[in-house]
């Protein structure tokens, strides 16, 4: 049997094409580089997800390197509590502003961090939390965000797989001190390449601000922020103020056309998601599968299917059908699996520290996520789960 079940179809469509096309090929020659139509898609992200400030770069990775280095600036380098599923560039970005990354297991429902075990590491060295919310899960509760609020600990919101999902009704990315998005083309939206930084803290735009364009202090919309920095400086040119050592991560107006394109299609197609996930979890076999996810306010791009024991054997048969199905999938769920295994934290974590988180264990070797787009049809979804429940295996 050929499902032919892709990651992802049709994210970017004839529609945002011909938008592109249009803004091209208006009567006066474009700017191209960041200008009014950034500003209107930062102004309309703000607007749907719920936020005072968003700022548009060039990708999700960039708004986690900007994030991390704004954090540094307004509270000193120390621990930043991370997951042990998420995406490199979220430890990377840890590393790269110089903090020290204290990993927590994760919890199956939702992919994402242990409460308990995050309230166990805070010290008086830690500066954040930075949560993951894993393929469209919310990896929120109301413990933990009461205990974060009583103990003065930052939470930075990794929202970049997880566009609409919600907690208590309000959308994620809108609670912590920052979040970060990503429009990759895999994602809810796509820009192709693109991310967002979000926050309701004005201090923290200015610098995000900065950050995001060389670190420059006329990249600020602050007045009195602009006139001090150049108060300590009148050696140096106003217009070339270099704050911090910083980089580009600008995006471009292309980028933005497309995203102004997609937003208002977002949550009709989200609906389609959730729609989705829910035939899938119920076409499952629960015996050999996992299906007891937090739907509750969750949207996701992706079928999450875990085995509910260790099996090599069925994983490994599974995994063939699948390839024989033309069924496109990623063992480990997001970022592969535990990160603590990856050759880039080798000689910062202690040996087999990957040992000491069994659920990211599991899901390293017996999860994977597989495509869940708005125009997947029912039949194939019905199709792909009497695959995988006609797996042979010794259950």
């Amino acid at each position: 049997m050929t499902i032919d079940l892709p990651l992802m179809q049709n994210n970017i469509t004839r529609d945002d094409l011909d938008r592109v096309i249009d803004f091209l090929s208006g009567p006066d020659l474009p700017i191209l580089t960041q200008s009014r139509q950034v500003q209107a898609f930062e102004q309309a992200w703000s607007d749907w997800l719920g936020v005072r400030h968003s700022l548009f770069v060039n990708s999700g990775s960039s708004a986690n390197h900007i994030t991390m280095a704004v954090l540094r600036e307004r509270f000193g380098v120390g621990e930043v509590i991370v997951p042990c599923v998420t995406w490199v560039s979220d430890i990377a970005s840890v590393l790269g502003a110089g903090h020290t990354p204290v990993f927590v297991d994760i919890d199956l429902p939702t992919l994402s961090m242990n409460v308990d075990q995050i309230l166990a590491c805070i010290t008086s060295r830690t500066r954040a939390v930075f949560l993951t919310h894993v393929l469209g899960f919310s990896g929120l509760s109301e413990r933990l965000l009461q205990e974060l609020q009583a103990r003065d600990i930052p939470l930075i919101e990794d929202t970049c797989e997880s566009h609409g999902a919600t907690h208590r009704g309000q959308k994620v990315g809108s609670f912590g001190l920052a979040s970060n998005f990503s429009f990759y083309y895999a994602h809810h939206l796509s820009t192709v390449e693109g991310g967002m930084v979000c926050t309701n803290d004005s201090e923290f735009y200015q610098l995000a601000r900065m950050f995001r364009s060389h670190g420059m202090v006329r990249e600020a919309t602050d007045a009195d922020l602009r006139r001090r920095w150049q108060a300590a400086h009148p050696d140096l040119n106003p217009d070339f103020i270099f704050a911090f050592a910083a980089h580009n991560f600008r995006n471009t107006e292309i980028n933005a056309v497309m995203g102004l394109s997609q937003l208002p299609r977002l949550d009709a197609n989200n609906e389609k998601r959730r729609a989705n996930f829910q035939m899938f979890l119920e076409g499952l076999d629960p015996k050999r599968f996992f299906t007891e996810f937090k739907v509750e306010g969750s949207c996701n791009y992706a079928f999450t299917l875990v085995l509910r024991e260790p099996d090599q054997d069925l994983c490994q048969r599974l995994m063939q059908a699948m390839r024989e199905a033309r069924v496109e999938f990623r063992r480990g769920t997001a970022g592969g699996g535990n990160q603590t295994r990856q050759p880039y934290l080798h000689g910062i974590l202690p040996e087999r520290h990957h040992l000491q988180f069994p659920v990211a264990e599991h899901v390293h070797f017996f999860g994977f996520y597989i495509g869940n787009y708005p125009d997947l049809e029912p039949g194939r979804i019905r199709q792909l789960c009497d695959l995988l429940n006609q797996v042979q295996w010794h259950g």
